[in-house]
């Protein structure tokens, strides 16, 4: 199957279906249809490819199916979103202003046009196994990224954290837990689950910091 950026020209009868045919331009079409209430699963090649102005069989030319249509939106939607989240972590001046100003750009992008950040909180839930799989390892990635900022501060802050990976996988499957839940909320509600997923963060910090203390003060010689 071609991989190629754009498709050769497609020779089709029917007016106005576009020539040629990008992956952008069918995941442009995906994102399109889908929404807090509509995964990426539940969409057929069919609608995708009238959504995209192009015959069926140009889809092919792209994706072998929806499925690894969705697998690539996953992937875009985890590149996305740890390059947001990262900018704003790095922005941020303090301890508690990085956990606050990256759960604010989490739930920027939870409300952004572009949907991306409901392909993550929809296809872990209710998506195949396959679906599954590329959210787990998208998950994974920012849990860390996560775990080498968190021993980076406490380094700087002088301090220890008990299992810093474990600490960074709570921090992730919580936000992004609670970021499934906002989407069938107003956004009026954001501010309210921002003070909300901020003080469970830092619950979290400073239960991690609580143990490691004691596991030191148990262990002096260590």
């Amino acid at each position: 199957m071609s991989q190629r950026l754009h498709s050769d020209i497609d020779v089709d009868s029917h007016p106005g279906r576009k020539a040629t045919i990008s992956r952008e331009d069918l995941i442009a079409a995906a994102l399109k249809l889908i929404g807090p209430h509509r995964s990426v699963s539940s969409l057929s090649l069919r609608e995708v490819a009238r959504e995209a102005g192009i015959a069926p069989n140009s889809f092919y030319r792209q994706f072998r199916d929806t499925d690894e249509l969705a697998v690539a939106l996953i992937d875009l939607a985890g590149q996305s979103l740890r390059k947001i989240v990262g900018e704003a972590r790095h922005r941020a001046a303090t301890r508690r202003s990085i956990v606050r100003s990256s759960i604010e750009a989490f739930m920027e992008q939870l409300r952004a046009d572009d949907k991306l950040l409901h392909v993550l909180l929809r296809e872990g839930t209710v998506g195949s196994d396959a679906f599954k799989r590329a959210v787990d390892r998208e998950l994974s990635f920012f849990e860390e990224e996560l775990r080498v900022d968190l021993i980076r501060l406490a380094a700087i802050d002088k301090i220890t954290l008990h299992e810093p990976a474990l600490v960074a996988r709570s921090i992730t499957r919580l936000v992004f837990a609670m970021g499934a839940t906002a989407m069938d909320m107003p956004s009026e509600k954001d501010h309210e689950l921002i003070e909300q997923m901020s003080t469970m963060v830092r619950i979290i910090l400073a239960g991690s910091r609580a143990m490691a203390a004691v596991g030191k003060a148990s262990n002096p010689g260590n």
